[in-house]
């Protein structure tokens, strides 16, 4: 098999494919010939040296992939050789061969590719947990979504307007039309607009019931204060603490430093939540991910759902597929193919 390794922290051309022989699947395990694999910002991170969470380097990272069942272990029922599968990964998915717990295996719907499907797990299931499972969405209210053309923030997009939520969304100027498209309300030029004011505009000072933000750093005192009462901050990410393609201790030291800390006290006097999401630390509560999974498949299956593909680069141009998201120029989901 062919896997793209993080051989040391570095900028994206430090990444490279190394061969490997096929892994066997283990009692309980599904062994998927991989045709898509997502890439996230978390695996940016990971290779700048400031994912907390990921594998000690060298390592291969990668949260989820979309495949071909190639084989099976001991114990294993409900999968045929040949089977379309999605496949979450806790590291190790860039690579074209994965082995997965049977559990972390989910039937691809018919109508939906190997790229649409590999889009799906880790973007779609973090939107769905802060809007749905944990933010209880509902029709008229305002939804205050970061990085609105990324990833997440186009599955934020379709999950709001599915529950008849007005998206209000950050974004570079020149993905404002499409987003629009989409059926995002109003567009904020992060680059040249202070959002926080925008919001107040925008709400006629009410502000927002809920906000998702992946930013860090002051972005979330922005968003907190940005919320009208009863309001909801989602907090799921800090891209700000890699600005560049290069790691920067300041960045990240000032990052942490504007972090804000939020008090019980505060909170209930102005009757605002905060909650945090890491998809990463729920692997404990796979038969529930498992569950929404399959419950937006089942939306994709109908149409209510589309995935959004930018673009997809060979295990060969995975450098290029990293700086691509860093310089911000991608429109939803970034994957790799074999």
């Amino acid at each position: 098999m062919r896997q793209i390794w993080i051989p040391k922290t570095g900028e994206p051309e430090v990444l490279e494919v190394r061969e490997a022989p096929d892994p066997e699947p283990l009692p309980g395990e599904v062994r998927v010939r991989v045709h898509a694999s997502g890439i996230n910002f978390a695996d940016i991170l990971a290779r700048m040296g400031l994912y907390p969470d990921a594998p000690p380097l060298p390592a291969v990272v990668g949260y989820e992939v979309a495949g071909v069942v190639d084989g099976m272990g001991d114990g294993v029922t409900g999968f045929s050789d040949g089977d379309r599968v999605l496949v979450f990964t806790r590291f190790g998915g860039y690579s074209d061969v994965v082995c997965a717990p049977a559990g972390f295996v989910v039937p691809i719907p018919d109508g939906l590719d190997f790229g649409g499907a590999a889009s799906i797990p880790v973007n779609w299931l973090t939107a769905w947990l802060m809007l749905v499972r944990l933010g209880h969405v509902t029709a008229g209210e305002k939804v205050l979504v970061h990085a609105c053309a990324g990833g997440v923030g186009t599955a934020a997009v379709q999950i709001c307007r599915h529950f008849g939520a007005e998206v209000i969304g950050t974004a570079s100027a020149g993905k404002h039309d499409r987003l629009r498209e989409m059926g995002v309300a109003h567009c904020i030029d992060y680059r040249t607009q202070d959002f926080e004011t925008e919001i107040k505009r925008l709400t006629d000072g009410r502000g927002v019931d809920i906000a998702l933000d992946a930013v860090g750093g002051e972005s979330f005192k922005k968003s907190y204060r940005s919320l009208a009462s009863l309001g909801r901050l989602y907090v799921f990410g800090v891209s700000s603490f890699a600005p560049g393609t290069r790691r920067s201790m300041v960045a990240a030291l000032t990052g942490m430093w504007k972090m804000p800390s939020f008090k019980p006290l505060q909170l209930m006097n102005r009757n605002k939540g905060v909650h945090g999401v890491n998809l990463g630390h729920l692997w404990d509560r796979g038969e529930e991910l498992r569950s929404i999974l399959v419950e937006m498949l089942s939306l994709f299956s109908d149409g209510t759902f589309e995935p959004v593909v930018d673009r997809s680069f060979g295990f060969d141009e995975a450098g290029a597929a990293h700086r691509y998201i860093q310089e911000r120029k991608n429109f939803g989901k970034v994957l790799l193919h074999r």
